[in-house]
């Protein structure tokens, strides 16, 4: 039996090579929500400024948006299991240092090799169930697998930060990856086979050096911003440095033979356009996160369990109405889905930035939670569809890509930029209320974490009038999509 399923070119280990995908999958997922949770015990232990605590959040992202594509073509030119294994390897060996740091800017590096790794690891894992599902029907079933820990990662992660924070240390938010990657890798020898992609094997390197540092220089000029100040040269200095770097990635990837991002890839109007809300949503809505997190543990005095609990109304509403956003789809087409979903994520935010020190969870934040988790999953569902527009099976892969590194870097920028923006409201709103007393530090940081919340429901809206604008796609072609990203 196996020896037919072997000449009829399917894969006798396939499901058991699923699994092993999965997984490596579920670890990457949870890496990002689980650190949110830890975030408040390890700025306390490692005694991290308000400025620089973003960099937690900012050093993975940053390092896993700006590579990933790059990362893509590793893994298909040097081999999909080596390298699949290499990332497990590679996020282990990260984690393990994050977790045993002693000071901060060693906790920032391991974080952004994590994001490195994680950027190998991650289109290895994608291209690795294209390869080994031959059969339409069973691919589906894969992606759907995938899609499923996508959805519900970020869930186990809130509860498992929270446990291993309260029960143990922060420190085991990272060191928990290890055992998990090693069992990925025993299994991955036995279970997965080895695939390469044909063809032209070079790599643009000096397109990825300078989108990685241009992207760094802009992310350090909003934190430069937090303790200097938006008048000091030396900020700016940063900002001008970034421009260049990034115009210089630009017309590099009009120069070279094999592109890092072909242009063709964005100047497509549906492709662009969900590129562009993309990155405005991981501007507006990642930082969320990391502010509630604090706000949760800092002003309501929950417990990390609490709090990790406390999220997962988000992970719940997201995954409901995506089952909503699914069966609207094919009716109604992309853009009314995308455009609704983000002016009503919008709205969540702006209630949120109701709060103050005296509010309380089920009046203020759950509401608040769930309208913004009911928009965003009427935007994710059709927005995979769009980034993929007639994008073709030879740029389905960078273009499929595309959408979780606007997603990543947005939001990279975003906590740079609305932490940025939270301190500097704060340090205002200190000094023109001296008169709360003891009181003034804690409402002062309320305050900006409101005026952070504010800045991103204006990042949303603004997503949703590029989406309006640029998605014309109608619903007669979300099938022909669907099979560029499984082909």
């Amino acid at each position: 039996m196996t020896k037919e399923r072997i000449e009829d070119g399917l894969d006798p280990n396939r499901w058991r090579a699923l699994l092993v995908i999965a997984i490596a999958s579920l670890m990457v997922v949870l890496d990002a929500s689980i650190v949110n949770i830890a975030l408040p015990s390890a700025q306390k232990a490692l005694h991290i400024s308000n400025a620089n605590r973003q960099w937690v959040v900012t050093a993975y992202s940053l390092a896993f948006g700006s590579l990933l594509l790059l990362g893509g073509r590793i893994a298909d030119f040097v081999g999909r299991k080596k390298i699949f294994i290499i990332g497990l390897l590679g996020f282990a060996g990260a984690s393990a240092l994050g977790g045993i740091a002693s000071t901060q800017a060693l906790l920032f590096g391991a974080r952004a090799l994590q994001g490195a790794f994680g950027a190998l690891l991650a289109p290895a894992a994608l291209s690795l169930i294209n390869v080994t599902f031959s059969i339409p029907k069973e691919r589906a079933r894969a992606f759907g697998v995938y899609g499923a820990i996508s959805g519900g990662g970020a869930a186990i992660g809130l509860i498992l930060g929270g446990t291993l924070t309260e029960y143990a240390n922060w420190r085991w938010c990272l060191g928990v990856n290890v055992p998990i990657a090693l069992i990925a890798v025993a299994l991955a020898v036995p279970f997965i086979h080895e695939s390469k992609a044909a063809g032209n094997r070079s790599y643009d390197i000096p397109g990825a050096i300078t989108a990685t540092l241009g992207l760094v220089s802009l992310v350090y000029g909003f934190s430069q911003a937090a303790t200097k100040g938006w008048g000091n040269k030396g900020t700016y200095e940063f900002f001008i440095l970034a421009a260049i770097l990034l115009v210089a990635f630009i017309l590099i990837q009009t120069q070279v033979k094999n592109p890092l991002l072909p242009l063709r890839v964005l100047t497509e109007r549906n492709r662009g356009g969900s590129y562009i809300a993309a990155l405005l949503v991981g501007t507006g809505l990642f930082a969320m996160f990391l502010f509630l997190s604090i706000y949760m543990q800092s002003v309501l005095h929950y417990s990390s369990l609490r709090s990790g609990f406390a999220f997962l109304p988000f992970s719940m509403g997201v995954i409901m109405f995506a089952g909503v956003a699914a069966q609207l789809l094919p009716k109604v087409g992309p853009r009314p889905l995308m455009t609704t979903g983000l002016a009503v994520a919008a709205v969540g935010l702006l209630f949120l930035s109701k709060i103050t020190p005296t509010s309380s969870y089920a009046p203020h934040i759950l509401p608040a939670m769930l309208i913004i988790s009911s928009g965003m999953a009427l935007f994710f569902i059709p927005s995979a569809s769009t980034g993929l527009h007639n994008a073709g099976l030879h740029d389905a892969g960078v273009a499929s890509a595309m959408i979780n590194t606007s997603q990543q870097i947005g939001g990279s920028l975003g906590a740079a930029l609305l932490n940025t923006v939270a301190i500097n409201s704060a340090t205002s709103y200190a000094k023109s209320h001296g008169a709360l007393g003891k009181d003034t530090g804690i409402y002062s940081q309320v305050h900006g974490f409101s005026i952070a919340f504010e800045f991103g429901a204006g990042f949303l809206l603004l997503a949703a009038i590029v989406s309006f604008l640029f998605i014309n796609v109608g619903k007669d072609s979300l099938v022909e999509n669907e099979m560029a990203a499984v082909g």
